[in-house]
C-alpha cells in the first residue's frame, strides 16, 4: 500500500503563489506517474498536471502556463508550483500515483484563492 501525503495548500489572494507537495512512501516511487487533481464544492474531481517516470507533463488548458508539476525522485516527493492563482482555482488539490493496474490517492489540501 502506498501513503500519500499533500501540504502546502492554503488561502491565498488572487495573483498570488503557492507551491503544493506530496510525500510519497512508495519503495519504486519513481516509476509511478505522479498527477495532481482538484475538486471544486458540487464539481467532478479533474486532471491538474501530470508527470511521467521519465518526467513528460501535462497540463489542463485551465492551468497552462500557471501551474508547473515537478517531481525529485531521491526525496519521493511530487510539487505543484501555482503562480497567478484565481479565485476559480479553489479546490481541494489531491496528490495521485498510478502504475496500470494500481492507483493510489492521497486525502487532499485545500487551496482557497479569495481576496
Amino acid at each position: 500500500q502506498v501513503q500519500l501525503v499533500e501540504s502546502g495548500g492554503g488561502l491565498v489572494q488572487p495573483g498570488g503563489s503557492l507551491r503544493l507537495s506530496c510525500a510519497s512512501s512508495a519503495s519504486l516511487f519513481s516509476i509511478y506517474t505522479m498527477t495532481w487533481y482538484r475538486q471544486a464544492p458540487g464539481l467532478q474531481r479533474e486532471l491538474v498536471a501530470t508527470i511521467t517516470a521519465g518526467s513528460s507533463t501535462n497540463y489542463a488548458d485551465a492551468v497552462k502556463g500557471r501551474f508547473t508539476i515537478s517531481r525529485d525522485n531521491s526525496k519521493k516527493l511530487v510539487y505543484l508550483q501555482m503562480n497567478s492563482l484565481k479565485p476559480e482555482d479553489t479546490a481541494v488539490y489531491y496528490c495521485n500515483a498510478a502504475l496500470p493496474g494500481r492507483m493510489y490517492w492521497g486525502q487532499g489540501t485545500q487551496v482557497t484563492v479569495s481576496s
